[in-house]
C-alpha cells in the first residue's frame, strides 16, 4: 500500500520555494526533459542489458566494468575492486560538501517468472559451487541505470552545483556483506569522505511517479544466525535409547517465538525467523544432528543484542531440559557477514530533502508510507553513528498505479518494475536532492 499522500506545512513549503525559486523552477522544468530523453537515448537501453544480464551476490563482474566504462566515459575518477566488485568514482566540483550516492548491483538466485520479453534466462556458479538461475528480483538494474543517470546529469548541471560528488556501485547487498565489505577497503580513507550519503530503492507497492522519504528509521537490522542441534543416534524404533534431534531442535524453534513475545517490549519490533530446517537421512532412523538457519530482525542495538543473546540462551536450556548431555549442547554461530544494522535516516537531512524534492518534483509526489514488514538493508553500514556520515535512504514507486494492489513482491520469480518512471523518477529525485545539499555558492 502506498499510504495517504502528505503535503509538506505551508511554511516548510513556501521556505523550500524560496530557496528553489523561479531560476531552480525552469531548471528542475529543464531537468525532467533532459533524463526523460536520456533515458529514450541511453538508459532505456542500459536498464534492458542489466536486467537481461544479473549476477550474484559478490560476483557482480560484467555489471561492475559496464558501471566502471559508463562512468569514466563522463569523465569521472574511477577506481574499481573495492570491496570485490565494488567501483567508486569522484568528480570534484570546487569547495563544499562531499556527497556520496549508492547503488546495489546484485540479483538474486531464481529463476525469472515474470513473463517479460527481456526476462534473464542468466545462470551462474555461485560462491558455493553450484550453479544457480539469477534474476533481478529487487529492482537493483533500476538503481543502477540511475546512477549512470545521475552522473550523467550532475557533470552536466556542475555549474550549478559545488562540492565534491562520490558515486559508487556497490555488490552483495542481497547478502548483506558488500557494503561494510568496501568501508573495510578503505573507501572512506582512500576517497574522500562524504558529509552525506544517499540512496533509494525502487517499490513494487508504491505507484509510479511517487516518493516515500521518511524522516526516522526505514529497514531493520538483520543478522544470520546458524544452530547445530546434536543428539544422540539410535534407531527409529528404540527412541528411548537415543536423544532425539529433531525433537530438540522442534523445541528450540517454537520456544524461539518467546524471545520476541515474551522477553521484548511489545511496541519494539522484533522477528526471530527459522528459515530453514534440515536432519535426519530415513524413515526409520533418528539421526544425530539437526542444522537450522535463522534471520533475526529488530530496530534498535538494544532489542538486537536481546534477541542474539537470548537466542543462545533459548537453544542450550531447550536442549537441557530434553536431557541432552552438556558436552553435546547446541552450537550456535552468528554470521560475521550477514550481518546489518538498522537503516536509520538523518531527520534533519531528510527533511531537508523532502522540502527540496516536493518544491521541485510537486509536493504531491512525495508521501508518508506505514512500514509493514522488517526488512534490511546494508546501507547501514554507511552511516553508521561511528561515521559521523548523515544518510538518507528514501523508496520510489515502480508500478503503475492501478496494478500496485496485485504487484508481485520484491524477491518473487514473478517481480517486475515499470523501468522508465522508475529510474527517471530515481534519477530526478537524486539529482534534486544532491543539488540541495551542495548549492553553488
Amino acid at each position: 500500500m502506498t499510504g495517504q499522500m502528505m503535503r509538506l506545512p505551508a511554511t516548510t513549503a513556501a521556505l523550500a520555494l524560496l530557496a528553489f525559486g523561479p531560476a531552480h523552477a525552469q531548471q528542475d522544468d529543464d531537468l525532467r526533459l533532459a533524463v526523460a530523453r536520456d533515458y529514450d537515448a541511453n538508459l532505456g537501453a542500459l536498464f534492458d542489458d542489466f536486467h537481461r544480464n544479473p549476477e550474484l551476490s559478490g560476483m557482480e563482474v560484467r555489471t561492475s566494468g559496464i558501471m566502471a566504462a559508463q562512468l569514466t566515459a563522463l569523465g569521472y575518477d574511477v577506481t574499481t575492486g573495492v570491496g570485490g566488485t565494488g567501483v567508486v568514482a569522484v568528480l570534484r566540483n570546487g569547495d563544499g560538501p562531499t556527497v556520496m550516492i549508492r547503488a546495489d548491483m546484485d540479483g538474486l538466485p531464481l529463476s525469472e517468472q515474470s513473463g517479460l520479453a527481456n526476462a534473464s534466462t542468466v545462470k551462474q556458479v555461485d560462491s558455493d559451487g553450484v550453479e544457480k538461475p539469477v534474476m533481478h528480483a529487487c529492482g537493483h538494474d533500476v538503481h543502477i541505470t540511475a546512477l549512470i543517470g545521475t552522473a550523467r546529469q550532475m557533470m552536466a548541471r556542475r555549474a550549478d552545483w559545488s562540492g565534491t560528488l562520490v558515486l559508487i556501485a556497490q555488490p552483495a547487498e542481497e547478502r548483506i556483506f558488500g557494503a561494510r565489505a568496501m568501508v573495510q577497503d578503505g573507501l572512506y580513507s582512500r576517497f574522500p569522505k562524504p558529509d552525506y550519503a544517499l540512496a533509494f530503492h525502487v517499490s513494487a507497492d508504491l505507484a509510479n511517479g511517487l516518493i516515500d522519504l521518511p524522516l526516522g528509521i526505514t529497514s531493520s537490522s538483520s543478522d544470520s544466525v546458524d544452530i547445530a542441534v546434536h543428539g544422540v543416534g539410535t534407531h527409529g524404533a528404540y527412541p528411548h535409547m537415543g536423544i532425539d534431534p529433531i525433537v530438540v531442535a522442534s523445541a528450540i524453534v517454537m520456544n524461539l517465538q518467546t524471545l520476541p513475545s515474551r522477553s521484548i517490549n511489545p511496541l519494539e519490533g522484533a522477528i526471530v525467523t527459522v528459515g530453514a530446517i534440515h536432519g535426519g537421512i530415513k524413515h526409520n532412523i533418528i539421526s544425530d544432528r539437526v542444522d537450522m538457519q535463522l534471520t533475526v530482525r529488530a530496530d534498535n542495538p538494544e532489542t538486537r543484542l536481546a534477541l542474539l543473546d537470548g537466542i543462545d540462551r533459548v537453544a542450550r536450556g531447550t536442549a537441557l531440559a530434553l536431557g541432552v548431555p552438556e558436552d553435546r549442547l547446541p552450537t550456535v554461530v552468528r554470521s560475521t557477514t550477514e550481518t546489518t544494522p538498522a537503516t536509520i535516516n538523518d531527520a534533519a537531512t531528510a527533511a531537508r530533502l523532502r522540502a527540496a524534492v516536493g518544491a521541485a518534483m510537486g509536493a504531491d509526489r512525495v508521501v508518508d508510507v506505514d512500514r509493514t514488514g522488517m526488512g534490511a538493508e546494508d546501507f547501514a553500514w554507511f552511516v553508521t553513528p561511528e561515521t559521523g556520515v548523515k544518510g538518507v535512504y528514501f523508496s520510489v514507486g515502480g508500478t503503475p498505479a492501478d496494478q500496485v494492489d496485485a504487484a508481485p513482491g520484491h524477491h518473487s520469480p514473478l517481480f517486475r518494475i515499470d523501468p522508465r518512471p522508475s529510474v527517471t523518477t530515481g534519477v530526478e529525485a537524486m539529482v534534486v536532492s544532491a543539488r540541495a545539499l551542495m548549492p553553488k555558492g
